[in-house]
């Protein structure tokens, strides 16, 4: 994949977390410059193609506008950054689903806005939402989760039509648990090997963000194999 996408700046949210990591070093090895927006400060240095601007709540309409808005020409945005919540639906509360859509629907509304504004501006793009196998196959004791992650899968379809015909296309893919190390610590019984990986997402987001991605949009891209 080297080289597929030289010269070209992307947005990854949530790029510091573990599947973030991946995308990240996916994008560097192919090229990209990738601007990461991260909640908590810069206390370290970036790697070589990666750009850090720190205390960004991507929940916040003023921060996001003002940070595309002084980005260079754009032409992918990813949007990784999410959160999970495990309750009995009994149990869950307002303020419960709030915070889910809060961390899963308005990151990615928000960032596919101001991404759509940006690429205008640039004669196209790609962008690429996390939603969630649940979508799809539905679960029980998660249902906020359930139906921010239900919200995001519908965001994407309906954004890739507004703009269709702009050589803008936008993607989401689905994951089932990923394995990663605190999913491992929180469910050491189960079979981990069946998890789709970091690095196996992050291929699939590359190609979807890709040039060479010229007809895919609207999809809701089931990446959990034999999980």
């Amino acid at each position: 994949m080297g080289g597929l996408l030289d010269g070209k700046n992307v947005v990854i949210t949530g790029g510091d977390g573990a599947l973030g990591q991946a995308v990240v070093e996916s994008f560097r090895q192919a090229g990209a410059t990738c601007h990461l927006p991260i909640l908590g400060p810069v206390t370290t240095p970036a790697a070589p193609g990666v750009l850090l601007t720190g205390t960004m709540n991507l929940t916040d309409d003023r921060a996001v506008t003002a940070y595309y808005a002084g980005l260079p020409p754009l032409w992918a945005s990813i949007h990784l950054a999410g959160g999970y919540l495990a309750k009995p639906f009994a149990d869950t509360s307002h303020d419960d689903l709030t915070r889910q859509l809060e961390l899963n629907l308005t990151t990615a509304f928000l960032c596919c806005r101001e991404a759509v504004r940006a690429m205008r501006r640039s004669g196209g793009g790609r962008i690429v939402n996390v939603g969630a196998r649940v979508v799809e196959a539905p679960i029980g004791g998660a249902v906020a989760y359930s139906a921010s992650k239900a919200a995001v899968a519908a965001l994407t379809r309906a954004l890739a039509v507004e703009v269709r015909g702009e050589d803008i296309l936008v993607n989401a893919i689905l994951p089932s648990i990923i394995d990663t190390p605190a999913n491992r610590a929180a469910m050491p019984k189960a079979d981990a090997n069946k998890w789709p990986k970091p690095e196996e997402l992050a291929a699939a987001i590359l190609w979807l963000s890709s040039p060479a991605n010229r007809l895919t949009s609207g999809a809701l891209v089931p990446v959990y194999g034999g999980a």
